[in-house]
């Protein structure tokens, strides 16, 4: 396994979220930003993915496709870089 990643979900304001996270913490920075196209499953210009990187700690987010009840998911997820179709099987077998 390459590495985990802490995944923030957001509905639309994801770029504001992470200009502000940089703002306002030292040694930050965006370090990749992947926009949603014409035609493409997402709201034209919102986030399809990106990462951020505070203080040292790598993020990735995105802006959802999907509607939500919320604004900002309550939560985080994991992203987890596997190097191998093995690892993610066994990732797999463990959670169900």
């Amino acid at each position: 396994m390459s590495k985990v990643t802490p995944f923030l979900m957001f509905q639309g304001n994801a770029e504001k979220a992470m200009n502000y996270y940089i703002s306002s913490i030292e040694d930050s920075e965006i370090t990749s930003m992947t926009r949603y196209g014409a035609n493409e499953a997402g709201e034209e210009g919102s986030i399809m993915h990106a990462t951020f990187s505070l203080k040292g700690q790598e993020f990735m987010c995105i802006d959802s496709n999907v509607k939500h009840e919320f604004t900002f998911t309550p939560s985080f997820s994991l992203y987890i870089t596997c190097d191998t179709e093995i690892e993610i099987d066994q990732l797999y077998l463990e959670i169900i």
